[in-house]
């Protein structure tokens, strides 16, 4: 609640900013940090590029981990930037797996990201919520480790003279979250400390990922990792380690320890790729909404880069009008730095409705954690669905606290 104790109470926030025209604050409500696996080599790193882009309200958005909280809470304090909460899993949605329906994973049916929006701060959650995210996480770990030992076997059968650490790439290049992402960029890094020269390098590489070869710039660290990563430790590569039964939470698990945790479920849509398809469940916007609201979800995000304007905007708005909350981010939980002010595919900056449909729900957002706090009924009801009739009040509500910030 410390946090909170700087606002006003909300009927006096709200009288501060009524009949005001209040300005468009540019947000990035999904964003994950070196708690998870990320492009910034810290918070700090993270927000001063969020101030230089102008970007106002920034949402903490890591795997499996709210371990990074007080720090982003302390951070954007003294940056006045406004926090806001939230956290990712990856779930499965076992009926979806047997009739092959993709989700929001393209090459995985069943397999269904989700986040959690505006959850409590500090994190509040009670058991047996807490030991199922604990649990899930350490099992994510552990399925880390699996694939570093089974990595080192396929260094072992090409002769590189060198293993990894599990151990040290937990404890230097991790956060207590320990992503696949590691293990290639340990890979990268070890490789770069034991081979001087390009040529050296791209020889090792490619007899590393034979029968292909290296398409990377062996100085693109960002590309490097990647190929390694979808070469080595994705499906169908040497150091793949398929997942274990205990390694995804059912969704509706997931949105109970999400509602226990006091945020908001939300689905993260993949939308339109660079064809223009869709996966099958996210083609039909109006059955997608339906599906959703069947099974409690009352807030989408859409990550901008991933997707065409229009796409966008029909997707956005429709979901809008038909009561959800959609907000917008970037993730940056790949090594390639990008942007924090938030683009559309080709680079373009988003569309006015856009900005206003995402300051839209990030207020909610915001409102939502900050009501929580005080104990009081946030965006959802008792059993996770949307108060819609306040709606107009806490996207004003929230604006008023980013005012106040």
């Amino acid at each position: 609640m410390s946090f909170y104790k700087q606002f006003a109470d909300p009927e006096v926030l709200l009288e501060s900013v009524q009949g005001q025209d209040l300005p468009v604050y540019p947000v990035n409500a999904h964003l994950h940090t070196p708690y998870s696996f990320s492009a910034f080599t810290s918070i700090a790193d993270a927000l001063d590029r969020a101030v230089a882009e102008g970007v106002k309200v920034v949402g903490i958005n890591d795997f499996y981990s709210t371990d990074g909280y007080e720090e982003w809470a302390a951070q954007c304090a003294v940056r006045h930037l406004f926090p806001l909460f939230n956290i990712e899993f990856i779930s499965l949605n076992q009926s979806f797996q047997d009739a092959g329906i993709r989700a929001n994973d393209p090459n995985n049916p069943g397999r269904v990201y989700l986040s959690g929006k505006g959850l409590h701060f500090p994190l509040r959650l009670e058991q047996p919520w807490l030991g199922q995210l604990e649990g899930v996480k350490a099992a994510s770990n552990q399925h880390v480790a699996q694939m570093c030992a089974r990595l080192n076997e396929v260094l072992a059968q090409t002769h590189a003279g060198f293993a990894l650490s599990y151990a040290d790439i937990e404890r230097e290049l991790a956060n207590g979250s320990v992503r696949e992402r590691h293990l290639a960029k340990a890979l990268r890094l070890e490789v770069v400390r034991r081979f001087a020269g390009a040529v050296e390098q791209k020889a090792f590489y490619d007899r590393l990922l034979a029968p292909h070869t290296l398409q990377s710039p062996v100085d693109d660290a960002a590309a490097v990792e990647n190929e390694l990563r979808g070469r080595l430790l994705k499906s169908g590569g040497s150091a793949f380690v398929p997942e274990g039964p205990d390694a995804f939470l059912a969704m509706e698990t997931v949105r109970q320890i999400i509602l226990k945790a006091g945020g908001m479920p939300t689905y993260p849509f993949l939308a339109d790729d660079a064809k223009g398809l869709f996966t099958d469940f996210e083609g039909d916007k109006e059955q997608a909404a339906r599906d959703l609201e069947e099974r409690g979800f009352a807030s989408v995000e859409f990550i901008t880069t991933r997707n065409s304007m229009e796409v966008l905007e029909e997707y956005a708005a429709y979901f809008y009008e038909r009561g959800f909350v959609v907000t917008f981010g970037s993730e940056h939980n790949t090594p390639a730095m990008e942007p924090i002010a938030l683009r559309a595919r080709g680079d373009l900056p988003l569309s006015a409705l856009l900005q206003e449909l995402n300051l839209k729900g990030a207020a909610l957002t915001a409102a939502h954690q900050y009501l929580v706090a005080r104990g009081e009924q946030g965006y959802l009801d008792e059993d996770g669905r949307p108060r819609t009739a306040e709606r107009a009040r806490m996207e004003l509500l929230g604006q008023a606290l980013f005012a106040q910030v």
